[in-house]
């Protein structure tokens, strides 16, 4: 059933595995961010790692063409880059147009799990090949910036390394699958036409995964560990869509079948294929900022943009932000 449960979490590390960071107390002004995750996250990278097809109407809202996002944008963590003036993060694995990583490097690959991939899997990339990806990265770099030093204006520092932003999305794909084996039974849905169980599950994953990020907290205490409750803001984001400015809460802004859902998974966003011998496209709407949902599984830039604000009023962080933090950047526009 289109959207059973609502993506799961964002955390925030400045910690990541092994490697044990001295930070300042959080705030929104680093200077160098590596991100970890799936499609919440991904600027390009599953694009470049098997030709996925990532075409019109993708990226019209704001890059005018696509820009190797599954929106019709930006996401969360354009709209997070923009609030600390850096630019958008270039994916690993695309090395297309001279990247610049001097401000950090984006690991995440839509289609990617915390679990190691299956065979079936869309993408190869699972968090544990990330973190593998993310170690040759900073070995290759600072064995590059020891030979020539005129590289250091393309790539991290050894101390940017040590007091960067590291964010991690990703989950929503281990239980996506999961759930996808209970079937479709719309006597399970909800006033919100969501299965109410998978929700449950969803929650209490986070409440685990909370209680994993205080224990590693205290086995690191040099690190600061930040929970972002994302599950809280898109749930009421779900439920109260109308007193935030948008129209459809679920229905799909670019897919295909027509409102309330406007979704039919044989029909991707921009893809045309034959149907009961007749040729039918998944098209976008004439206003996406009237949308949350954009295709069925991601979020309209709209969407973005309003869950980058509510994680940088500092409300949904788990522990919260001393409060000399309080005071975060606004969101801004390019």
């Amino acid at each position: 059933m289109l959207m059973d449960f609502f993506p799961t979490f964002l955390i925030i590390f400045q910690i990541l595995l092994h490697y044990i960071l001295k930070v300042t107390p959080f705030e929104l002004n680093y200077r160098t961010i590596f991100i970890f995750g799936d499609s919440n996250s991904d600027t390009g990278g599953l694009a470049a790692e098997i030709a996925f097809p990532i075409g019109p109407p993708h990226g019209q809202t704001f890059f005018q063409k696509p820009a190797g996002r599954l929106c019709d944008g930006r996401l969360a963590t354009d709209f997070l880059m923009d609030a600390m003036r850096l630019p958008f993060m270039c994916p690993y694995l695309d090395s297309i147009g001279a990247p610049n990583f001097k401000s950090g490097c984006n690991f995440a690959t839509g289609g990617s799990t915390i679990l190691p991939a299956k065979a079936n899997a869309i993408s190869p990339f699972s968090l544990n090949i990330q973190v593998d990806q993310f170690i040759r990265f900073k070995a290759r770099v600072l064995d590059l910036i020891s030979k020539d030093k005129n590289l250091r204006k393309f790539v991290p520092s050894s101390h940017d390394f040590g007091e960067g932003l590291y964010m991690l999305d990703i989950g929503q794909n281990d239980m996506d699958g999961a759930f996808a084996k209970f079937g479709q039974d719309e006597s399970k849905l909800d006033k919100l036409k969501c299965v109410d169980s998978h929700n449950q599950a969803a929650r209490l994953f986070n409440l685990q995964l909370q209680t994993l990020c205080a224990e590693f907290q205290q086995e690191f205490p040099e690190a600061k560990v930040t929970y972002v409750d994302i599950y809280a803001i898109k749930s009421d984001l779900i439920a109260n869509y109308s007193q935030y400015g948008f129209k459809e809460g679920l229905g799909v802004c670019c897919g295909y079948g027509g409102l309330p859902l406007n979704y039919d998974s044989r029909v991707m966003c921009g893809q045309s294929v034959v149907l009961n011998c007749s040729v039918v496209k998944g098209e976008a709407c004439t206003n996406t900022t009237q949308y949350v949902n954009w295709d069925g599984n991601h979020n309209t830039e709209a969407a973005n943009h309003y869950i980058a604000s509510k994680i940088l009023t500092g409300n949904y962080l788990v522990p919260p932000p001393p409060p000399k933090s309080t005071s975060y950047f606004s969101l801004l526009t390019r």
